[in-house]
């Protein structure tokens, strides 16, 4: 159900421009000397695919996920409705410029702005682990202002996000304001859920649980206030003071109970919320040099302040007595900095880049229900890479690698883990014609163990489950590798592979009992393992008019751990339809996503449709769509343990639901494009979880 409520509805805006003289790049683009492969609408190189966005694209267009929709990227699926970007159902990392960006700013990005649009599907060591990235290169708008105020509303709910954001440039300098809110209230949905409890001696029991009401609360804003300074060829300075206010992230779910040992009409209520704030600082300076050298240096801090409340409750149908009655609340104040410098020198033909960073987090989490009990983690992540680029004729080869040193500690006891990892990486490109090319990739990564799944501080569920961190949890490592055919023929373009992946110490929960309660814990398994087939075609049926692409994945995959070993297969996919003609845009998407397979659990994300058009008209942007006009949204997780089988399942009451969205937006003089990032350190604050059904 979060597909719902994480972003806002397709901006829609039409633009006024006084000025219409097209202004140079701010920072000239560099690009290695070799051999590309040019179609009608993409060039493929060594290590990305260039898309240059044609002229009815960027009228069609009216902010950057749009633009990206536009695009139609083999592999890649652009939701703007959900505001969410996946390829073979993973998650892709969005940059501007180099920088790593939200969806919402890239959202706001103008249409006419976006130069090309860079597809790398076989990320380098300095995109630190990412599936895949989408990076928008942006040069400078007509104008020295610009002011964008978008708003959206479901006809159904309570359901509105609004988008503002305002630009002014004095010379070399810019200043930006951008807010945004997003209003989600009581927003109708119910859950469908069983399950069955098998004791030590073979004994079982069923609960399944009949859906009376619920409802999902989402209201959010942040701002973010900016300054860049932009000396062509020289430097480049970013600074961004931001904060993120949740003032109500909340489900609840009512439900009556019944008990296949008798015991019926129980009434049962779960809730779930999250408030609290995360307040950022961002600053990045990069520094041209003579002979095609690079330094960027780049620095992020936040910190959360906020509170996670899980409240469950078992009641008696008639008398209201109290069965089973659950509190969690878990107060977090977290910080989190990060720091990375690389460098980066450019021959003909090749390229090295050499890096370092260093993330920091202290979490300190007090369990109010626990007397006020206090729990600090503090984790270190330092990590170096080097990597070099050479074209070979026809062959490219990218060869790098990295080494990470991960430390976590508990302040209460001094119990912690340290740890080194190497991650080499390896990337193979043949272009066999004109018309083809081959690629092969070869990538590690090390994931460090979370702040809930090391909390030792016990979590109540319900009347029968309790959730404990593993404080000896170690740091796990991932290999992947993936071999693809890139095709471009008249009227066709598109992607085939298969992909391997192995985690052999993933951290992953089990499930065991512990006397009378069934206790959910955190392990470094003894591996998950999948392989994947994929085939992702996009169709000019008649150009600039009738487009079709899709995504059809079949995957298969075995985890094992402490007792257990499963296997699960299955069939993922989406399919986007695109007519346009007359101003007109009408949009037919269909996603199913996959179900993935993590410890005893089988989760599936969303199934779903969409049926949306739009009307552009100067500077202005009408549209209307329904969601979920032909398919039932889906959303659920099953558990396959040998204690515990379960299965949860997420409705919504207002789907189909129809929406309307408008949006304007207006640029005067000469306005500068947004600094450019090469390096970008991560600060993401950790936070506690309170555990639910």
């Amino acid at each position: 159900m979060r597909f719902l409520f994480t972003s806002l509805i397709t901006l829609l805006g039409g633009t006024v421009a006084i000025a219409h003289n097209e202004v140079p790049d701010s920072i000239a683009a560099r690009e290695l000397d070799e051999i590309v492969v040019q179609a009608p609408r993409v060039i493929r190189k060594a290590d990305m695919d260039v898309f240059y966005p044609s002229q009815t694209a960027v009228e069609y267009s009216k902010n950057g996920m749009q633009m990206l929709r536009n695009l139609m990227i083999p592999t890649l699926n652009v939701d703007d409705f959900s505001g969410t970007v996946k390829s073979s159902g993973q998650s892709v990392q969005l940059r501007i410029n180099g920088r790593v960006a939200t969806t919402e700013q890239v959202q706001s990005l103008l249409p006419e702005t976006i130069k090309r649009v860079e597809w790398i599907d076989n990320p380098g060591l300095r995109y630190n682990g990412a599936n895949a990235v989408v990076n928008f290169i942006v040069t400078n708008p007509d104008a020295g202002g610009a002011f964008m105020l978008s708003g959206d509303q479901a006809l159904n709910c309570a359901w509105a996000p609004w988008y503002a954001s305002l630009k002014f440039n004095d010379g070399k300098s810019q200043w930006g304001l951008s807010m945004n809110y997003k209003l989600t209230n009581k927003i109708g949905c119910t859950r469908e859920y069983y399950e069955t409890f098998i004791y030590p001696d073979g004994q079982s029991l069923t609960r399944k649980e009949t859906p009376v009401g619920g409802y999902m609360d989402e209201n959010r804003g942040n701002f973010q206030l900016d300054y860049s300074y932009i000396n062509p060829d020289t430097t480049v300075v970013w600074v961004a003071l931001s904060g993120f206010k949740q003032w109500a992230i909340a489900s609840l779910f009512d439900g009556v109970m019944s008990l296949n040992n008798g015991f019926s009409d129980i009434r049962l209520r779960d809730y779930n919320g999250v408030k609290g704030f995360t307040p950022s600082f961002s600053a990045y300076l990069e520094q041209h040099f003579s002979h095609n050298q690079v330094i960027a240096v780049d620095f992020n801090a936040s910190l959360y302040n906020g509170r996670t409340l899980h409240d469950y409750t078992e009641k008696v149908k008639d008398s209201g007595d109290d069965i089973t009655n659950v509190n969690t609340s878990i107060r977090d104040c977290n910080q989190a900095y990060g720091i990375e410098a690389d460098y980066i020198k450019k021959w003909s033909g090749s390229r090295l880049t050499a890096g370092a960073s260093y993330r920091a987090n202290r979490n300190k989490s007090t369990h109010e229900n626990f007397s006020g009990e206090v729990f600090h983690q503090r984790q270190d992540r330092f990590y170096l890479f080097g990597e070099y680029f050479r074209r070979m004729n026809n062959v490219t080869v990218t060869a790098g690698i990295g080494a990470q040193y991960t430390s976590f500690r508990f302040m209460e006891t001094d119990d912690g883990r340290d740890s080194w990892g190497l991650r080499p990486q390896l990337s193979l490109t043949y272009s066999r014609t004109q018309r083809s090319q081959f690629k092969l990739n070869f990538a590690t990564w090390q994931s460090a163990p979370s702040l809930a799944e090391t909390n030792i501080v016990p979590q109540q569920i319900d009347g029968f489950q309790w959730r404990i961190g593993n404080p000896d949890l170690k740091t796990s490592s991932s290999y992947r590798l993936t071999l693809s055919y890139n095709y471009n023929i008249p009227r066709l373009t598109g992607s085939m592979g298969v992909m391997a992946f192995t985690s052999p110490d993933a951290i992953a929960p089990y499930i065991e009992w512990r006397g009378d309660k069934l206790v959910t814990s955190y392990e470094n398994s003894a591996g998950l393992q999948n392989i994947a087939f994929f085939i992702s075609p996009q169709i000019d049926v008649i150009p600039d008019w009738f487009f079709v692409n899709g995504t059809l994945q079949y995957r298969a995959e075995r985890m094992r751990g402490t007792g257990y070993k499963h296997y699960n297969h299955c069939w993922s996919g989406d399919v986007t339809a695109m007519l346009r003609h007359w101003n007109f845009a009408l949009l037919v998407q269909y996603r199913k996503d996959q179900v993935s397979l993590w410890g005893e659990s089988l989760t599936w994300g969303e199934t779903f449709s969409v049926l949306q058009l739009n009307y552009n008209y100067k500077q202005c942007a009408i549209g209307a769509g329904v969601f979920c006009p032909f398919t039932k949204y889906d959303k659920g997780s099953r558990s396959i343990s040998r204690y515990n089988i379960n299965e949860s399942r997420t409705r919504t009451d207002i789907c189909p639901m129809p929406f309307i969205e408008i949006s304007y937006n207006i640029q005067w003089g000469r306005q500068k494009r947004g600094a450019s990032k090469l390096v970008n350190a991560d600060a993401e604050v950790d936070r506690s979880t309170a555990k639910g059904r």
